[in-house]
């Protein structure tokens, strides 16, 4: 299938410029939080493999970029490698050294430099999307049903114009766009719609339709449609708190959704196919970059979210994994023993290859389509 869309070394630019700056801003978590507990840190690399640029700080951290632009790491004081991994206890340290090294520090304070970096990636999502409300405001539209189209699911399941929907399956709506939200995540499902009509509280079972959005590699991607047209939305200007308490909203909403969709492909309602590999993610960087800066940094913030989301999902090799080695650190009084974090870490591996393989090959399908 024949596409258009940016260069091919535009793209590739954009991903590498995107991703580095996603990286850049996860380890910078890692490093602030480790050196206000007072801990050393070697190194702070963007990219991997062979440093082609770098330079020493008066602090002994080495800053640096290296060859492959795959990621990055902060190495602290005493570790075996870049991997900061719990099992990892130096011998031989000074008791200076010891105040300064990882980890010899107290549970709770490398729990929270583990914890820094997807929580930083969190907090610039908020900020991005609070700086884009506070730039453009919102647009807010009361959830009233303003028009029914025919022959779709609304219309089948009696809803009239004027009917106010409090609430989507059990999900409360306070906006219009709360209503699509919600059903977007449901392609063909049975929902209970609560409404109030003419002041009356009632209640209706609808199946919703099922709509295909289409990238330019020709997937296709299935959507829940109710079929209510929304009512003309005001525009509220905000001031900083109010553009990010807009932020934080438009971040737990699309957490909700990533959470939601990844326990519907689990579950067998989604294929894994809709899953993108770098290709696809580089696609979609290099399609947001071509048109401005604005579209392009909201891409980072989406890109950023999801970075952070997956890192704290408790798979051992992510900062998700490191915590729950943590967590049972704490719970059981002493570390696991090598061997059964070493076997956490093998597992944990084998099954981001494995993931990996997924969705390149998911990648390489869309490719020759």
């Amino acid at each position: 299938m024949e596409t258009q869309g940016p260069g091919l070394l535009f793209t590739i630019a954009a991903f590498i410029g995107g991703f580095s700056i996603l990286v850049f801003i996860h380890e910078w978590g890692h490093f602030a939080m480790a050196r206000l507990f007072g801990i050393k840190v070697d190194t702070f690399s963007i990219g991997m493999g062979r440093e082609i640029f770098g330079r020493t700080a008066k602090s002994g951290t080495r800053w640096k970029i290296s060859i492959l632009p795959i990621g990055g790491y902060v190495k602290f004081f005493g570790d075996a490698s870049a991997a900061s991994n719990p099992g990892d206890l130096p011998e031989g340290l000074t008791e200076e050294e010891k105040k300064v090294c990882f980890h010899f520090k107290p549970l709770w304070q490398r729990a929270l430099v583990v914890f820094a970096g997807p929580a930083v990636n969190l907090i610039a999502a908020v900020l991005v999307f609070a700086t884009f409300y506070f730039a453009y405001g919102v647009g807010i539209a009361e959830p009233v049903v303003h028009g029914v189209s025919a022959g779709t699911a609304a219309e089948k399941a009696g809803l009239q114009v004027g009917d106010r929907i409090v609430s989507v399956d059990g999900e409360s709506v306070s906006r219009f766009t709360d209503i699509g939200a919600i059903v977007r995540l449901h392609p063909g499902a049975r929902v209970t719609l609560s409404l109030v009509r003419d002041g009356q509280p009632l209640t209706k079972e609808v199946v919703l339709g099922t709509k295909y959005m289409e990238d330019r590699f020709g997937n296709r991607y299935p959507y829940g449609f109710l079929g209510v047209e929304s009512p003309v939305p005001h525009k509220v200007n905000l001031g900083p708190i109010g553009a990010l308490r807009e932020g934080a909203r438009q971040t737990v909403e699309m957490t909700d959704t990533i959470f939601t969709t990844l326990g519907q492909m689990i579950l067998g309602v989604r294929s894994v196919k809709e899953m993108g590999g770098p290709v696809r993610i580089a696609s979609m960087v290099g399609e947001a970059a071509s048109h401005g800066v604005q579209s392009f940094a909201w891409m980072l913030a989406l890109l950023s979210l999801n970075l952070g989301i997956v890192n704290l999902l408790p798979i051992p090799v992510l900062d998700g994994g490191h915590l729950l080695f943590y967590a049972l650190e704490g719970i059981k009084g002493s570390p696991l023993s090598r061997k059964a974090q070493e076997a956490g870490f093998i597992a944990g591996m084998a099954l981001m290859l494995i993931f990996m393989l997924l969705v390149t090959l998911n990648d390489l399908q869309s490719m020759a389509l």
